[in-house]
């Protein structure tokens, strides 16, 4: 295993630990939870079974506020369901607590209401709390005990089931869950189950229609998750308790279904936020009647648990991440929009099938995984073009580096590349013998006087400058980058260089008393161009027989003449003045019929 991939290992298993580390401490709790009632909660169609009869705003300004009512209300209420005995309800609830005693007349009416219609569920409330228990293995603290049960009075419970109205809000302030049932403990300290005013109110309706309630899978508090059907008011028709007892309500509205009465009016206090519309309330009543409607539908969810989520959360973003580093910055954000789909997808395919997962778990994990890339990505592109920057300053034209750093650095083979190239050999005639009879401080002046300009005319024509060996200057174009005038500009700078030699030379021989001459050779061809030496030490250099060729035409060149080749003519063509000299001029290493030519002039390029 190669270290890069060793690096992205590492990386992956790294980001994976630490995202699953933060899934787990429940730091994402909140949006997920957000995330599953956007991706979740669906309005679909309810079966038409379950009435509302609302103590509404109309209803209270009829009947007159809701604290000066005695129980007398409710019972007319109740007769009127009751009026026509072929057109019965098959269950009534009302959500709201009648208990202790308070007008004896009135409470007995309720009592005899409820006797007569039967099939009435009223309300009983849990209030819980912490309790501390001792014992040998120490204090046993339960932070979800019943410390108190209020129940309907009892002429009441004699004639009525009971079931509890306890609302469960999370910590987001949204009830998404249900409380199936709550264990107070009765008069003879025995714990008894009692269901919840929704989950009773089913049962006696599916029992009336031959069917056998089966309950959710709830937590170890009882509590299980409620997939809503309808928002807030997608069950309540308008129908009000004052319509109800005056007679005005058709006995078919309500013939055979489940009828629940309750607070529908803000003034009465209940009324929640939900998943199905969180900028919304919903009255209490419209919650039970959601929750009725997933038990006669059995349309149950359960809560998947975090554990296996989180080794699956891990497995994927390490496999996310990875597949990040090996792509690059664009290709990895249309992965993470798949992928990201894909996890939505699946989460809902998941959740269709009955249970209930963290949607944001992924997409969160892979958008910081792709971020995390992008920043890693930025930063090795960064070093490598600062690594390409200083490799090739030394060497080539602000221009080309600034191309280079266009192309970016997979453009470049450091490792080596054949390709066709210009080159061009520079040397100082007689400066062996001119430096031997110096001062080394003026030889030193001297030869950085020619070598500056040597430099200057290829930075201009945007050569890349191989090297300096003593007083030669080696350069070439076509490389690292093409350049279709590559031949063009190598003669354009064979002649500048001769020029500027004169002019270099005039100006020493006033400063030193000593003048020169250069000799230049161009060649064109085949060479390995790239980074070439040992690790601790290498240098972008051209090697191969193009290279000696253009070397051994500067070696032959005499003072102020460039030699070039066949080959360089004939890609000058009529934009050079050349003169042949044949296969006078015996290069080392090259066969006879070498052409040499001396390039005479050069004419402007048109784009020039």
């Amino acid at each position: 295993m190669n270290s890069l991939l060793k690096k992205h290992l590492i990386y992956s298993l790294a980001g994976a630990t630490l995202l699953t580390a933060v899934a787990a401490t429940g730091l994402w709790r909140t949006p997920d939870r957000w995330a599953q009632d956007e991706l979740f909660q669906k309005v679909s169609a309810n079966s038409g079974d379950i009435v509302i009869i609302g103590i509404d705003e109309a209803a209270l300004s009829e009947l007159g506020p809701y604290y000066s009512w005695d129980r007398n209300v409710m019972a007319s209420a109740l007769e009127a369901l009751a009026s026509d005995p072929d057109k019965r309800p098959a269950v009534v609830a009302i959500d709201t607590l009648y208990s202790g005693q308070t007008n004896d007349q009135a409470d007995k009416h309720l009592a005899q209401a409820a006797e007569e219609l039967g099939c009435v569920v009223t309300a009983s409330v849990a209030t819980f709390g912490t309790t501390r228990e001792y014992s040998e293995e120490g204090i046993i603290t339960n932070t979800y005990s019943v410390l108190a049960f209020e129940e309907p009075y009892e002429d009441l419970r004699a004639f009525t089931t009971q079931g509890h109205i306890n609302a469960m809000i999370d910590a987001d302030g949204i009830m998404r869950h249900a409380l199936l049932y709550v264990e107070p403990t009765n008069e003879n300290g025995e714990t008894e189950r009692v269901y919840s005013m929704a989950a009773t109110a089913a049962r006696i309706y599916l029992e009336k229609n031959g069917i056998n309630i089966e309950y959710p899978e709830t937590n170890s508090r009882g509590q299980f998750y409620v997939p809503f059907t309808s928002r807030p008011g997608g069950y309540y028709d308008g129908v009000n308790l004052s319509q109800l007892i005056h007679g005005e309500i058709p006995a078919d509205y309500y013939a055979g279904k489940i009828v629940l009465i309750g607070p529908y009016a803000a003034a009465l206090q209940d009324e929640y936020f939900t998943p199905i519309e969180r900028s919304e309330h919903m009255f209490g009543v419209e919650f039970q009647a959601n929750v009725i409607q997933s038990i006669i539908d059995r349309n149950f969810k359960t809560e998947a648990d975090d554990l296996p989520q989180l080794a699956v959360l891990f497995v994927v973003s390490a496999l996310a991440m990875f597949l990040f580093l090996h792509t690059k910055v664009i290709a990895g954000g249309i992965y993470f929009v798949i992928i990201t789909a894909a996890s939505l997808g699946v989460s809902y395919a998941i959740y269709q099938s009955g249970r209930v997962v963290h949607p944001l778990w992924i997409p969160v994990s892979f958008f910081l995984l792709y971020i995390s890339t992008v920043v890693i990505h930025y930063i090795r592109a960064a070093a490598a073009r600062a690594k390409v920057y200083s490799t090739f300053e030394r060497y080539v034209a602000p221009s080309v580096v600034k191309e280079l750093m266009k192309e970016g650095t997979d453009s470049l083979s450091l490792g080596g590349k054949l390709c066709d190239i210009a080159v061009l050999f520079v040397d100082v005639r007689g400066f062996t013998t001119m430096s031997e009879r110096l001062e080394p401080e003026k030889v030193v002046y001297i030869i950085n006087k020619i070598l500056t300009m040597t430099s200057s005319c290829i930075e201009k024509n945007n050569g890349t400058l191989d090297k300096y060996v003593g007083d030669c200057t080696m350069a070439f174009w076509g490389a690292p980058l093409p350049q279709e005038d590559a031949v063009y500009l190598a003669a354009r700078t064979a002649l500048d260089i001769v020029k500027g030699c004169e002019e270099v030379s005039a100006q020493l021989k006033e400063e030193t008393g000593e003048e020169f001459k250069v000799g230049v050779g161009v060649h064109y061809g085949p060479a390995v161009v790239g980074n070439i030496g040992s690790e601790r030490r290498m240098d972008y250099t051209a090697i191969g027989d193009t290279v000696n060729t253009s070397a051994r035409l500067e070696a032959n060149a005499p003072g102020s003449t460039v030699y070039i080749s066949r080959v360089v003519a004939d890609k000058l063509g009529d934009l050079a003045k050349t003169t042949s000299l044949g296969d006078s001029i015996k290069l080392k290493g090259k066969a006879d019929g070498f052409e040499v030519l001396i390039l005479e002039s050069l004419k402007e390029k048109e784009n020039d």
